[in-house]
């Protein structure tokens, strides 16, 4: 008796791997090897004495503190937003959805420069606060911020499309507070996919160079960050010393998302 194979849209899974993995290799693969290759030609002493420079060693910490920060931010404000524009009808709710990806399209260098105007010592915003946050620390948090919320927002919006409305109003009948209700009823099922867009969030922060760069100030030791450092190096001809910082921001980075992806998979098991 012969039986029919059902066939799939795309080709055999031996095909479609090996696509996959040549694509990986030469988009991905191929220039972190390169990255790798000129950083193993450094010597022990030599990447040591780079990475344990007074300069290197604060523009690492604040740029992961500051991502850190920032992505924390938006992993609660972008939750917020991403709830409110699937639960709640507001009057031209497809402007606000469209507003939310103007970080996307807008360049990392025009939204530095609009942000350093508005928190300049003459800015708009300083004007109203009273407090400058221009070529501070904190206006890199401020920056990270803008480019960040898009990532936690569209990662946690199919979410909430996802919750029942029916839940919330069972936990309700049952005698549930709106406490119990967001912990125990709707957190477990957003936690995976906050913290998807809070790594996505602070992976892009670290990394990020167009918006930082302008409203920091660039100060050694106090507001220049890791990407800034790499391409100064870059600019003083200094190859090995960029390729050593830039490796050593790849694996920190690497291990930072392994380690969130570990526990977004834990969460993820127990809220199935």
């Amino acid at each position: 008796m012969f039986t029919m194979k059902r066939t799939g849209i795309l080709p055999g899974f031996g095909l479609t791997l090996g696509y996959t993995l040549t694509y990986l290799s030469l988009i991905v693969l191929l220039p972190l090897s390169a990255l790798a290759l000129k950083a193993s030609g450094t010597s022990a002493q030599k990447f040591l004495s780079i990475v344990t420079e007074p300069r290197v060693i604060n523009a690492f910490q604040l740029s992961f503190e500051a991502s850190l920060i920032a992505a924390s931010i938006n992993a609660v404000m972008g939750t917020l937003v991403a709830w409110v524009l699937v639960r709640h009808p507001l009057p031209l709710r497809s402007l606000f959805d469209a507003l939310v990806d103007l970080p996307f399209a807008l360049p990392t260098a025009v939204a530095g420069i609009a942000l350093t105007a508005l928190t300049s010592q003459d800015g708009i915003v300083t004007r109203l606060v009273g407090v400058r946050l221009a070529f501070t620390q904190a206006g890199i948090v401020v920056a990270l911020s803008f480019i960040g919320l898009p990532f936690v927002v569209r990662s946690v919006q199919p979410a909430v499309e996802s919750i029942p409305e029916h839940l919330e109003e069972a936990a309700a009948i049952l005698g549930a507070s709106r406490t119990q209700t967001l912990y125990r009823v709707l957190l477990p099922r957003l936690w995976p996919a906050v913290l998807t867009g809070f790594a996505v969030a602070f992976a892009r922060g670290l990394g990020e160079y167009g918006s930082v760069v302008f409203i920091s100030g660039n100060m050694p030791n106090k507001t220049e960050i890791v990407p800034l450092l790499i391409v100064t190096r870059l600019e003083q001809y200094d190859y090995q010393a960029a390729a050593t910082v830039a490796a050593l921001l790849l694996t920190l980075s690497f291990l930072s998302l392994f380690a969130i992806n570990l526990l977004q998979n834990r969460l993820s098991a127990r809220s199935t």
